[in-house]
């Protein structure tokens, strides 16, 4: 079988729920290999990589990794499309992840694809573009595949493998430290999931009034166990934090289950939730163009809906 990269991504030692996914989908395709870049490996990460279908491990742990920004990665994974010639490489369509995909092609003179929602037979990607206004395939035309997926495209199965671990030490370039990480903030973490790795996703608008009144928002988010996102209409009055923005020029989001509160569905916003595969819309102007996306529609005064549906949640738990 063919055998595919599969960049892991991981926080202090700890898979992150986008690599189990990739690791699902390189599956379906060939062998999948998964590429551990920077410190933290452990007998855990192993476990958990073989428990998705890992059938080879390249374990690269130098902490000189880390220590620049982004560009090792790519001569790490340039490195090994050099030696092992695999039928594509597979990273998560992260701020992080599409320019290590760049870099990549750049170093191998690949094609790339970014922001893919499905990958099927000969590496055939399907995209959203435009806006979200388009849905194409696509497919690389020279070198080797290099694919960025969208977080929660693909649901994560476990099938183990056999996870040979192969060491890989990979000598950076005067260039790949050009930009050097020179402090580190932990951002403290709150009990709610990473907004762009969420199943479900319950966000708030305009309609919502003032950022009180995000509470509500909030609640149903914690009855659902979801991660919560903003408007840029919201964001943008202060309402939320920025870093919460769904939309073109916020997060892009694929969860289970999005719920649109109070949110027009401006081409903006519509470009960064379309994909996800259940959309529930409340809004109380019935012509409002989220209902043009939506596949529930409930008209009405959000105020009311949602604590009402908050409500409801709590008692069947």
């Amino acid at each position: 079988m063919a055998e595919i990269l599969v960049l892991v991504e991981h926080v202090d030692g700890e898979v992150k729920k986008v690599t189990l996914e990739l690791l699902t989908l390189a599956r379906s395709l060939g062998s999948a290999s998964a590429v551990w870049a920077g410190p933290g490996y452990s007998p855990a990460a192993k476990d958990k990589l073989a428990e998705y279908g890992a059938d080879k491990i390249y374990v690269a742990d130098s902490a000189e990794i880390a220590d620049y920004v982004v560009a090792p990665k790519a001569e790490l994974l340039a490195q090994l499309v050099s030696s092992a010639s695999p039928a594509a490489v597979l990273v998560a369509a992260t701020s992080e992840g599409k320019e290590v995909a760049g870099r990549l092609a750049i170093k191998t003179d690949s094609g790339v694809i970014t922001d893919a929602v499905g990958l099927g037979e000969g590496f055939v990607a399907e995209q959203s573009i435009f806006g979200g206004g388009v849905n194409v395939k696509a497919k690389v035309g020279k070198g080797t595949p290099i694919i960025a997926v969208r977080p929660n495209s693909t649901a994560p199965e476990a099938s183990a493998g056999a996870a040979a671990e192969e060491q890989v030490t990979v000598a950076l370039s005067d260039a790949a430290k050009a930009a050097k990480v020179v402090e580190r903030v932990k951002q403290e973490k709150g009990a709610r999931p990473e907004l762009t790795e969420a199943a479900i996703v319950v966000s708030g608008g305009r309609g919502v009034g003032s950022a009180d009144n995000f509470s509500i928002i909030e609640r149903l988010a914690d009855t659902l166990g979801a991660a919560v996102g903003a408007s840029r209409a919201a964001t943008d009055a202060g309402w939320y934090p920025h870093q919460f923005q769904v939309g073109q020029t916020g997060k892009t989001v694929s969860p289970q289950l999005y719920i649109a509160a109070g949110i027009s569905g401006a081409i903006q916003h519509r470009a960064g939730m379309q994909t996800a595969k259940t959309i529930v819309a409340i809004n109380k102007d019935p012509e409002a163009p989220i209902f043009e996306l939506a596949d529930f529609g409930i008209v009405g005064d959000l105020h009311q809906i949602v604590p009402q549906l908050a409500d409801e949640i709590e008692k069947r738990k």
